[in-house]
């Protein structure tokens, strides 16, 4: 733990949380979401913020009282058992692993235009391997790096609210004032409450990526005192920002005329004759992909060292520096292996093993929360009477039947149902990996 002035701020937690979290999820798949909900996907992004605010404090909680390693991993352990601490710690490595490995292909596609000399996959593995020692630099370093390229995310989203304020106000001089332009001709839930549903799972992946927060917080400065202040800044960025940008669109462009694979923020201002919007929004891209997987491989190298303590993983993984060196090369490794998969695999089979990923980090979520309720449960407040997560339990069940809700609709959702069956199969697969692993040393001890 870092007592002294080094070590992270409750502002470099932030802006490492925001980089994880604002991806191409946001910049790009929203568009689905929005379209899925109509002008209620205000009412996702408001019920997604609330379910993060849960899920945080719930975690909070538990790192306040003990900055493990490994966070979550750890102390799913120490209230269930060492097998749920095995599933949930490899589970979860496993399915950021698969989804960075795709990030670094959508964001090799975004780069192969202007370098087409590069193949693809020469291209995504550079990328691999300069995101892999970006992360060898250790955490103040990779703060200040992910601060960069985290401002470059934020203010494109500030700049795309404040273009489309001055749009519906009319405050440029040879345009009309917009208004609430096409909104005046659309349901605000065209859909219902399915259509709220629906785009439930699009909304928490565009919120995905928070709990780097806990698997940092044994690196920050005065962790008692800066993870709560941390988390409420990220809540506070992360709702108001989307929930703004959301708004900001609705009036430029009717929901049904947003496509899968172009940018709502394109769709938004070229419907508005601000087809240049195309190249910057393509730049924010690539940059917002880059520093998720930038924080993303800084979360999974912390997770590796932590299951290489716990004897969950090979010995010479272990590292007992700061920086975990080789967590982070090994997980570099796996990434190589997972862009290659991309590009060997059908793509059927690799979209099956990739949209696990979304499943991965939701059962991630509902461990934190059941890990946290059998905490109180037990433990009652941490040190010094720091209860955060107000409404406790009703809360902390309500959120955990939320997501159930969720992972139960995945296959509701075109191209989901696949990642529901991989991620139940990857539970499935570590579960037996673990009762192997368990009955072979317990039969080297009696022999």
């Amino acid at each position: 733990m870092k007592t002294g002035e080094s070590g992270l701020t409750a502002w470099g937690l932030t802006m490492m949380a925001l980089g994880t979290v604002v991806g191409g999820s946001f910049f790009l798949g929203s568009g689905i979401a929005i379209k899925a909900a109509g002008p209620g996907i205000i009412v996702s992004f408001i019920l997604g913020g609330a379910l993060v605010y849960f899920i945080l404090f719930a975690l909070s909680e538990m790192t306040v009282a003990d900055t493990a390693q490994g966070s979550f991993r750890t102390f799913a352990e120490r209230q269930f058992s060492r097998g749920v601490g095995f599933v949930t710690g490899w589970l979860y490595w496993t399915g950021l692993i698969l989804a960075m490995s795709s990030e670094a292909i959508a964001v090799s596609l975004f780069l192969k235009v202007w370098i087409p000399g590069i193949s693809l996959p020469v291209l995504g593995s550079l990328i691999i391997i300069l995101i892999t020692l970006a992360n060898l630099l250790g955490a103040e370093w990779l703060s200040k790096l992910e601060s960069s390229l985290a401002a470059v995310k934020i203010f494109a989203i500030i700049g795309f609210i404040v273009v489309g304020i001055v749009l519906i106000t009319g405050l440029l001089p040879d345009r009309p004032p917009l208004g609430l332009g096409v909104l005046t001709g659309e349901a605000f839930f065209p859909s219902g409450i399915g259509g709220i549903t629906g785009s439930m799972l699009i909304v928490m992946f565009s919120y995905a990526g928070f709990e780097i927060i806990g698997l940092a917080a044994p690196e920050a400065r005065n962790p008692r005192k800066n993870v709560p202040k941390a988390i409420a800044y990220s809540v506070i960025s992360l709702v108001g920002l989307y929930v703004l940008a959301t708004a900001v669109i609705l009036p430029l462009i009717r929901t049904n005329e947003l496509r899968e694979d172009v940018s709502p923020f394109v769709s938004a201002l070229a419907a508005r004759g601000m087809e240049w919007a195309a190249s910057t929004i393509n730049i924010v891209l690539v940059t917002a992909i880059l520093s998720t997987m930038l924080a993303a491989t800084f979360g999974l190298g912390r997770m590796l060292r932590s299951l290489a303590q716990d004897g969950h993983a090979p010995s010479f993984i272990r590292d007992k520096g700061e920086v975990p060196y080789r967590g982070i090369l090994f997980s570099g490794f796996a990434m190589l292996l997972g862009l290659s998969l991309g590009f060997i695999l059908p793509r059927q089979v690799y979209i099956f093993l990739v949209s696990s990923g979304g499943f991965s980090l939701l059962f991630t979520y509902f461990i934190i929360l059941a890990t946290h309720y059998r905490f109180r449960r037990s433990r009652g407040c941490p040190p010094k009477g720091e209860c955060q997560l107000i409404g406790f339990p009703y809360t902390s069940l309500a959120a955990q039947i939320a997501i159930l809700i969720i992972l139960a609709s995945m296959p509701m959702i075109p191209g989901q149902g696949p990642g529901l069956l991989a991620g139940i199969a990857l539970v499935l697969f570590f579960t037996a990996a673990y009762l192997v692993k368990k009955y072979w040393r317990k039969r080297l001890v009696y022999t």
